[in-house]
């Protein structure tokens, strides 16, 4: 990328435009084949050592016959998803410069090594604030035996009809990862996705969940009580990390000169990486990663790592309510950085033994 004035579209046909985006569906045509190997490699990065994310043995005691994924796996491949958008769709925007602001995970069955998942996308709404657009798109997985295993929904925020400073753009395509085209090898680009002309779907899901083999017990809890306080480490090395096994480029993550130039006080986390570790916190306390039917965050700042020591993320959790029918319990979680709360909200609605 250089410093070449870039002519953007008049303002009143980019908006009929991109209105009309809304409410479409797409299929991402390449299978996700969720690895054995990448599990692990994903537990490490959000600080997860449950068995049951390493060993087959441990997995196959609570009924699984292979390595579970961490609850919050499937942000590897939305991630990849809104890649595809982003190359194919949604081409005015730069993943560089978008942030995302909610998250939520819907899990009907865990993802498994071995599992091969189809992705269907819908763009649920674009709406324009100011010079920002909040995009809603929604995820559903499903693997090769035709079973909804998850339904994700992300809302991201990009900036529109404003310049970018010549010298981030100058920075970032020295320093962001470079990656190759989002597609098979050989298949179009055309091709990354394919268009729906329904966007209705027809979800089947089995709502026969598989048990649960959780440490507390449902009789055992009462409205309000506390879960025990936890805490988690994050230095510049597991952001690094972090990048990599979620295939996250944005710079702001490991370079202090972009953070500085978009200003940030210095390096910042992921805000997937800080759910995935309130993710542990919710694991740790269960004993059992497949009990999290679904886990909601609203992002609301950012975790500052400097280069010299480790930052702290302080957990909290409570419980909100309970159901006697379904013996599920819904978890409000907290957690903060340096006095300041990273979550706006993040909820969690978990099975019990």
């Amino acid at each position: 990328m250089g410093r070449d004035t870039i002519v953007a579209e008049p303002e009143s046909e980019r908006l009929v435009r991109t209105a009309t985006l809304a409410g479409r569906r797409f299929r991402v045509l390449d299978h996700y084949e969720v690895g054995r190997e990448k599990v692990r490699e994903f537990a490490r990065a959000v600080q997860s050592y449950h068995g049951a994310h390493h060993s087959e043995e441990q997995a196959r005691t609570l009924g699984y016959p292979s390595l579970i994924a961490p609850p919050t796996f499937a942000s590897v491949i939305g991630l990849t998803t809104t890649r595809a958008l982003l190359d194919t769709v949604l081409t005015e925007y730069d993943l560089s410069q978008i942030l995302q602001t909610d998250q939520v995970f819907e899990t009907f069955r865990p993802l498994v090594a071995g599992d091969r998942i189809t992705t269907d996308i819908i763009i649920e709404s674009i709406r324009q604030y100011g010079d920002n657009d909040f995009i809603t798109v929604k995820s559903v997985l499903t693997n090769q035996r035709d079973e909804v295993a998850l339904i994700g929904q992300t809302t991201i925020v990009a900036r529109r009809g404003a310049e970018i400073d010549p010298d981030l753009t100058e920075l970032v395509s020295s320093i962001m990862m470079h990656t190759p085209p989002n597609k098979p090898a050989g298949q179009p680009d055309s091709e990354v996705l394919r268009e729906f002309g329904d966007t209705t779907m027809d979800l089947v899901v089995d709502s026969a969940a598989a048990p649960v083999h959780t440490l507390p017990r449902f009789g055992d809890l009462v409205v309000g009580q506390e879960l025990p306080a936890a805490t988690a480490q994050v230095t510049r090395g597991d952001l690094a990390n972090y990048s990599g096994v979620s295939g996250d480029p944005n710079p702001i993550h490991y370079s202090e000169a972009a953070a500085r130039l978009v200003g940030l006080p210095t390096v910042v986390g992921h805000g997937m990486l800080s759910m995935g570790l309130a993710g542990d916190y919710l694991t740790s306390w269960l004993g059992d990663p497949t009990a999290i039917e679904k886990f909601s965050v609203r992002l609301s700042s950012f975790v500052a790592v400097t280069k010299d020591k480790a930052s702290v993320i302080e957990f909290t959790g409570r419980i909100k309510s309970l159901d006697p029918v379904r013996r599920t319990a819904t978890v409000v979680l907290n957690g903060t950085s340096e006095g300041r709360k990273i979550f706006g909200r993040a909820v969690a609605e978990v099975r019990l033994t």
